[in-house]
């Protein structure tokens, strides 16, 4: 039985994904998605979240580009697997017409997708959209790097 509530994810169901870790504070799913699960990711104003320095710190979709840019990645078209390449995907909602950023995911080897759903666990899911729904929009950015 998954720690948050099943209204907040509407299309993912329990065979759709696969608990991969258990519940970590330490850590936050911008940090997950960038390979960091020593502390959380955010750009908020009072500064207590790590941001990489240089990228803006406001929560913007374009705050979130620059910051994952600062790790090697690059705008990309889709989320389709590519070799060489870790992709990550960056999810928004419209919030009084403007894109807040909710949510990232990173793209595993095998194509599929690692997510940590707020403070509860990380999972694995095949597809972006089903983390579609109130809580996280939809995926607005898909970024890609050179596989380290």
């Amino acid at each position: 039985m998954p720690g948050w509530p099943a209204s907040d994810f509407p299309s993912l169901t329990p065979d759709s994904y696969t608990p991969t870790s258990p519940v970590d504070f330490r850590y936050n799913c911008i940090a997950w998605a960038a390979g960091d699960q020593s502390r959380r990711w955010w750009p908020d104003l009072m500064g207590i979240g790590y941001w990489p320095p240089g990228a803006p710190r406001e929560e913007t979709v374009p705050a979130f580009v620059a910051a994952f840019a600062m790790q090697g990645y690059e705008v990309c078209n889709s989320g389709q697997p590519e070799p060489g390449l870790e992709k990550i995907a960056i999810y928004a909602v419209r919030d009084s017409g403007l894109l807040a950023p909710t949510h990232a995911a990173r793209q595993l080897n095998n194509g599929n997708w690692t997510s940590k759903l707020g403070d509860f666990d990380d999972i694995e899911h095949a597809e972006c959209d089903s983390l579609n729904g109130p809580i996280y929009g939809s995926v607005v950015v898909y970024m890609r790097r050179v596989r380290t």
